[in-house]
């Protein structure tokens, strides 16, 4: 393991929680390079860059925004609300952020948003 992977991993944990191995590991099976540009890149380069002005907390709220407005990114977008609620955002503030992008995406996909949200509050015990 790089010392680029070990940064990307510690910081995926920190995010996703006890998952992040087990998370790894499924892309692995089919990809080991696709697993290891996950955890180096998006990880260990963009979430780890402890230069960045951005706390994880709005670091996620960003990420939610931009995978409510894809619309096509359901597993993604359950991904990383878990993630941002590991990183201390609040269920009320994943509601705000997906609620403010119907202007920007439309009521399907943040419907759709919203729908994902639910069953990550259910899981979790929050609903």
């Amino acid at each position: 393991m790089n010392e680029r992977y070990q940064k990307g991993i510690e910081v995926m944990r920190e995010h996703l929680g006890p998952d992040a191995d087990q998370y790894v590991e499924s892309i692995r099976e089919v990809s080991p390079l696709f697993a290891r540009v996950n955890v180096e890149f998006a990880f260990g380069d963009i979430y780890g860059d402890k230069s960045n002005v951005l706390n994880p907390k709005i670091q996620e709220l960003i990420t939610l925004s931009a995978l409510t407005v894809m619309g096509n990114a359901a597993p993604q977008l359950k991904l990383h609300i878990h993630c941002a609620l590991n990183e201390g955002v609040t269920k009320e503030e994943i509601v705000e952020t997906i609620t403010q992008m119907i202007a920007y995406c439309g009521f399907p996909a943040a419907t759709n948003a919203i729908m994902i949200a639910k069953e990550v509050f259910k899981e979790r015990g929050l609903l």
